[in-house]
C-alpha cells in the first residue's frame, strides 16, 4: 500500500522558526516530525511514500528524501510550484502517482499514535470510498466538526453534507484518512481544494460510504508554538507510547540514563557541577557548562551548548542553539538566534 504525506504548508504559526524549517521538519525530542510519520507508515506495511512540496521546498524535499531512506520507505516528491494547492488540489496532482487503489493519506505536522493497520481493516470491512480517523471532539470547542451517526457513518462536515438530523454525534478529525483512489475524482482537476468539504461532502450527496473509525490514542497537532512545546513535553515525560514508532523513531536510542529522568547520548559533554533534574534529554555533541541548569522538562539538541550558569527549564532548544553565559530560556522554543515563547 502506498501513502501520501502532507508536507506543502506555510507553518505560518510556527513562524519565525518556520522561515527556515519547514513544518514537518521541525524537531520533536531532536527527530524530525517526519520521520514520526515515516517510522509509523513503515510499520504498519507502507513502503512507498508520495510528499508534496511548497513552501521552502528544496528543503522540504531534501529532507524528506533523507527520512525515506533513513527508516526504508521510497519516497517520491509532488512538487506544488506557484501556488499551494490545498489537502484536496495536493492529492489529485498526486494521483498518478499513488496509483489505483486504497492509499493512506496524513498530515504532514502531527503526532498521532494510531493503529493504520486496524483502520485499513475497518475501511475494507465497511468497503467505505473514504474513511476518516476520528478521536472526541474536545468539550467547548468551536470549530467545524465531523458529524456521524449510530453506525459511525460520516453524515456532516463542518456543517457541509447530509441535512442536520437527531442523533448525529460530533467528532474531531485527526488528519488521517484511507481512501480509494477513485474518491479523487471529485476533486476539481486544477487549483486548490480541500478534501473534506469538497470531495467527501460530494461523496455525502451521491450515497456513497464515507466512514468514520475512532481512534483514542495520543494525539497532537503540532502547527502553534505551545502544542510544539507540549508535544516535546509530553514524549520526554512518558506520555506518548512510542511502540508504534519504534524502533525507526526513537529520541531515547542510544542515551543513557546519567540522572534520575535525565537521558544524555554518550557524546554530550556536561559539566559535573551542571544541575541536571529529569524528565530531561540531552543529545550528541551537546556541551552542558559549568552550574548550568538543565530540566526539569527540558530538550537539548544535538551541538547545542549551555554556557555557565545558563538554564533550560520547559523548553527545547534545537540542534545548534547557543545559550549564552547566565541566560535562562523557560516556557520557550530556541533556535539559534531565535526564542519562540510558548
Amino acid at each position: 500500500m502506498k501513502a501520501m504525506v502532507l508536507c506543502a504548508g506555510f507553518g505560518t504559526r510556527l513562524r519565525p522558526l518556520t522561515d527556515r524549517v519547514p513544518k514537518p521538519l521541525v524537531p520533536l525530542c531532536g527527530i524530525p516530525l517526519l520521520r514520526y510519520n515515516f517510522a509509523l507508515l513503515h510499520n504498519a506495511g507502507v513502503r512507498e511514500v508520495v510528499v508534496n512540496t511548497h513552501h521552502l521546498a528544496a528543503e522540504m524535499e531534501k529532507g524528506a528524501l533523507e527520512v525515506g531512506q533513513q527508516v526504508g520507505l521510497a519516497v517520491t516528491i509532488s512538487r506544488e510550484v506557484g501556488h499551494i494547492l490545498g489537502t484536496g488540489g495536493g492529492v489529485r496532482r498526486a494521483a498518478q502517482l499513488l496509483g489505483p487503489g486504497t492509499f493512506l493519506l496524513l498530515n504532514g505536522d502531527m503526532l498521532f499514535d494510531v493503529d493504520l493497520e486496524a483502520a485499513i481493516v475497518a475501511h475494507r470491512t465497511a468497503g467505505a470510498m473514504a474513511t476518516m480517523v476520528l478521536a472526541p471532539y474536545p468539550r467547548g470547542a468551536s470549530y467545524g466538526a465531523v458529524e456521524v451517526d449510530a453506525s459511525f457513518s460520516v453524515r456532516r462536515i463542518a456543517g457541509r453534507g447530509a441535512p442536520a438530523e437527531p442523533g448525529l454525534t460530533k467528532m474531531h478529525f485527526t488528519g488521517v484518512h484511507v481512501l480509494e483512489s477513485e474518491v479523487l475524482s471529485r476533486l476539481p482537476s486544477e487549483g486548490e481544494s480541500d478534501i473534506n468539504r469538497t470531495a467527501y461532502v460530494r461523496l455525502i450527496h451521491e450515497g456513497a460510504k464515507v466512514l468514520g473509525w475512532l481512534q483514542n490514542g495520543y494525539w497532537g497537532d503540532l502547527g502553534a508554538p505551545r502544542s510544539l512545546l507540549r508535544a516535546n513535553l509530553d514524549v520526554l515525560g512518558g506520555n506518548v507510547p512510542l511502540q508504534r514508532f519504534r524502533p525507526l523513531a526513537d529520541p531515547f536510542a542510544g542515551t543513557l540514563e546519567v540522572a534520575p529522568g535525565v537521558h544524555a547520548d554518550p557524546k554530550a559533554v556536561i559539566d559535573p557541577s551542571a544541575t541536571l533534574t529529569g524528565p530531561a534529554l540531552v543529545h550528541a555533541g551537546a556541551v552542558i557548562g559549568p552550574r548550568a541548569q538543565i530540566g526539569p522538562n527540558a530538550v537539548i539538541g544535538t551541538g547545542v551548548r549551555v554556557d555557565a550558569g545558563g538554564s533550560v527549564v520547559r523548553a527545547v532548544c534545537w540542534a545548534g542553539t547557543h545559550v549564552a553565559a547566565g541566560e535562562r530560556v523557560q516556557d520557550a522554543i530556541a533556535s539559534p538566534g531565535v526564542r519562540l515563547e510558548c
